[in-house]
């Protein structure tokens, strides 16, 4: 089996046609580090590679999914890094070429010829839903929940998958929100295949996806790249190089800057309460001068 730093990818020791791919960070609710992308790449082509294995089951160690992209060391701490540029001038096309390539790696999930099932528990939060949703099908816990709080401010879901999955007017209200959902409300929505209570979650998961590996592995390629084709006809790709751009500038423009300076100064716990509370987001002019003072106390 393949030896990741970030998760872990084997055959179900039950059914060997069913491999089980575990972000294994529990530690960080497996937040999404610089080698996390990658990982799931090369995880997703091991076992595109297998001939045994039909479809691939990604799940999160410890207490959720995965709680997005581990911003105590991206957004907390004090580093250069093409995603978050301390340097100026910012350099968008290099930030663009680090995020799109995470987009990418993501979506091997999508474009994987083996059908992929996300089993959610716990959070699936930010870029966390983007790998969840990037997976074909959706099966979640009832309590479990799922959200791109980020657009509130400081990110754009690059994989732009809200809309293809949801429609635009359920998409336009998370994000415009930035509110999570539970697994009852992805069920109502049309967002997960199937809801069932945490302790059932493996079974159910496990029952779809012994279902899908009794099927020949060149028909699921077929049917999955029908249905793939048509969201690719709807823009799929254009809209991720415009969502992955804009996830860049709001990360480096005015409000942006102060969320990062804020998480800086008074750590990131309390730039994410000051986030989801429902007080209004310093912008423009305003959050020019409390990037200023909250610069003097660095």
């Amino acid at each position: 089996m393949p030896d990741f730093s970030t998760l872990r990818i084997g055959k179900d020791a039950a059914n060997p046609r069913v491999a089980r791919l575990l972000l294994n960070r529990p530690g960080k609710l497996n937040a999404i580090n610089d080698s996390t992308p990658r990982e799931i790449r090369a995880a997703v082509e091991w076992a595109n590679a297998d001939e045994e294995i039909h479809v691939i089951v990604v799940e999160g160690a410890g207490k959720g999914f995965c709680g997005g992209y581990d911003l105590t060391e991206f957004g907390q701490g004090r580093i250069d890094h093409p995603c978050q540029q301390e340097r100026h001038p910012w350099d968008p096309m290099e930030d663009y070429a680090l995020m799109k390539r995470n987009t990418e790696d993501f979506m091997s999930l999508w474009k994987s010829a083996k059908p992929t099932i996300a089993k959610v528990h716990g959070y699936a939060a930010a870029g966390g839903s983007d790998i969840a949703l990037c997976c074909d099908l959706l099966v979640m816990a009832d309590d479990a929940r799922i959200g791109y709080m980020p657009t509130r401010v400081w990110g754009c879901p690059t994989t732009a998958m809200w809309t293809y999955r949801l429609g635009p007017a359920r998409a336009k209200q998370l994000m415009f929100t930035g509110d999570t959902i539970d697994g009852k409300t992805a069920a109502l929505w049309g967002l997960a295949n199937e809801v069932v209570p945490a302790p059932e979650l493996e079974a159910a998961t496990m029952k779809l996806a012994n279902r899908i590996a009794g099927v020949p592995r060149g028909h699921l390629a077929m049917h999955k790249m029908v249905v793939n084709q048509v969201m690719l006809a709807m823009g799929l790709e254009q809209s991720q190089q415009m969502a992955t751009v804009f996830d860049g500038i709001t990360r480096h423009n005015p409000e942006g800057l102060w969320f990062r300076r804020y998480a800086q100064a008074e750590g990131f716990k309390a730039a994410v309460e000051w986030r989801d509370s429902g007080r209004p987001i310093p912008e423009g002019d305003e959050a020019r001068a409390m990037i200023r003072e909250l610069e003097q106390k660095r």
